[in-house]
């Protein structure tokens, strides 16, 4: 028989996506905020999107052939999505150690989760704020505690130079400013 007439498994289809790379010995750090907003999107991928789905493939099944039911398929599919998410998720948060990066306020040091301004050679400033590889969202200016220029910048202090590599090769930085969340206020 034809190869192309053999259906796949849907194991293929299911294999569970690689995490992203940590440094060799390296931990999972991430914010309290970071870890916050991971648990939020497995409670609702438990809780509301996969049930609503769940009722849809249930409905659709029982419309009679599923081979040509588009509900019932693109159902299975974002089903095996879901349950993908919920066990990357799962293991993300399993493997996080979160840390408050409010304990460095008032410090002129780099640390994980510091909102870093910095300038370079031609005295274009930007600012990046330090956070976990699950949270990082560059559009936000968020940098992953791996990332070259955070790994530059980390424990350099207020006034420093530093060398970043870039692929168009060295830059010279200096670190303007370093600024830390103030603590969280306990709850009354």
């Amino acid at each position: 028989m034809s190869k192309a007439f053999t259906k796949e498994s849907e194991a293929d289809e299911d294999e569970d996506l690689p995490l992203a790379a940590l440094p060799a010995g390296g931990k999972n750090y991430i914010t309290p905020a970071g870890y916050a907003a991971l648990r939020r999107e497995l409670l609702d991928l438990i809780d509301n999107e996969r049930p609503q789905v769940v009722d849809v493939v249930h409905w659709a099944a029982s419309n009679g052939d599923r081979s040509e039911n588009g509900d019932y398929l693109y159902g299975k599919k974002r089903l095996r999505e879901i349950d993908r998410r919920i066990r990357f998720l799962t293991k993300r948060m399993e493997i996080a150690e979160i840390t408050e990066p409010s304990v460095h306020h008032g410090s002129d040091q780099v640390f994980f989760g510091a909102t870093v301004t910095y300038a370079d050679a031609a005295g274009l400033a930007r600012s990046v704020r330090i956070v976990g590889i699950d949270e990082a969202d560059s559009a936000q200016g968020e940098v992953s505690w791996v990332s070259p220029i955070a790994r530059t910048l980390l424990k350099a202090r207020e006034g420093d130079e530093l060398t970043l590599i870039t692929p168009q090769g060295p830059v010279v930085i200096e670190v303007l400013e370093v600024r830390y969340p103030a603590s969280p206020q306990p709850a009354a």
